[in-house]
């Protein structure tokens, strides 16, 4: 089999290019057509006729295929829906803020974690993805908008930390100068919480920012959402999220969908205040977008306002997320939902 080659750091195609008696140099010309996006080594016009067939020989270049694209009328916010060589589907969305534009990635074909109120978790896990396929989307989903990314957010399909040596990999080329060049303090990692995997993310030498699924303030409630998390404790979660802070000097946020009549009442906030006062934290309010398929409701506007005033009276730093997209199935996990239900 062929191998991936965009998945390959900067250091291994080097030693690979030394290996077959070719100069480092060459390294840095094919990483550079890499990322920026070029399909085919017959393109890469600075290297001879006879390297580029034997890279095509041995290599193969990763390009999905666009298979839907949904332009929101309202905020401009664009959800893509990707098809891997293998024909998996995953799914991607560009967002527009004041302070440039985000694009949120998958880090796998559906989700073995099983959330009881997200989409992605319809179907379980198909399989990773690799860090050229995670590359991809951002790279080719800003080809086509025309629109440049500034920030990459890991809280798409799949759990980052369930898939976490690709994800690495794929942060370390996001990262590179020669690459897409995004710095560490505009990229964000979302878990429900594998500790073992924080802990080993706060020693990596690329210091990004951690974003924890909470969406409730005590474990039996926590348990009945993510029953993956049944075996995670609150407590120790907090423990390990204070130790990436002291690591890391990055802050974390926590993440807390809005359940109508589940962990959205005005004793949930005080318990979640209580829980994350002398943690510095910051806490992400986010209206919880119905999901066909999924009983639970999102809870109302003026819920969600209540929620924010009693966390932002207790001292806590508490922002509701903006609703992007509302007019497409700009959620995650949705537009694939939808695919696989066309397929079936």
């Amino acid at each position: 089999m062929k191998t991936d080659i965009k998945s390959m750091l900067l250091t291994e195609l080097e030693a690979y290019f030394e290996s077959i008696g070719e100069r480092r140099f060459r390294a840095k010309q094919v990483f550079g057509w890499l990322h920026s996006g070029t399909d085919s080594f017959n393109k890469m016009t600075n290297l001879s006729e006879s390297l580029r067939v034997r890279l095509a020989d041995e290599f193969h270049i990763t390009v999905p295929m666009l298979a839907e694209k949904q332009i929101s009328s309202v905020d401009n916010t664009i959800k893509y829906l990707w098809r891997m060589a293998d024909g998996a589907a995953i799914e991607c969305v560009i967002m527009e803020y004041e302070h440039g534009n985000t694009i949120c990635i998958s880090s796998q074909v559906g989700c073995r974690m099983g959330c009881v109120f997200c989409a992605s978790a319809i179907g379980g896990l198909v399989r990773d993805l690799t860090a050229s396929e995670m590359l991809d989307q951002v790279m080719f989903s800003q080809i086509d908008s025309n629109k440049r990314i500034s920030n990459v957010v890991l809280m798409g399909i799949g759990e980052p930390l369930d898939n976490y040596d690709n994800v690495i990999r794929f942060i370390e080329l996001l990262n590179h100068p020669s690459g897409l060049n995004i710095g560490a303090r505009h990229i964000s990692v979302s878990t429900c919480g594998i500790l073992e995997n924080i802990d080993k993310l706060s020693e990596y030498r690329i210091k990004c920012n951690l974003t924890v699924s909470l969406h409730a303030p005590d474990n039996e409630t926590r348990s009945l959402l993510m029953p993956s998390c049944r075996d995670v404790g609150i407590e120790k979660l907090l423990e390990t999220c204070a130790r990436y802070f002291q690591k890391t000097g990055r802050r974390v946020s926590y993440e807390y969908s809005m359940i109508n009549g589940i962990n959205d009442a005005d004793l949930h906030a005080r318990q979640l205040a209580k829980l994350l006062k002398k943690t510095g934290s910051h806490v992400n309010l986010i209206p919880l977008s119905n999901v066909p398929g999924r009983p639970l409701k999102g809870s109302s506007r003026k819920r969600v306002k209540e929620f924010a005033d009693i966390l932002s009276h207790e001292g806590i730093n508490c922002t509701i997320r903006r609703s992007l997209g509302g007019d497409i199935d700009a959620s995650c996990g949705q537009l694939r939902s939808k695919a696989l239900k066309h397929s079936q």
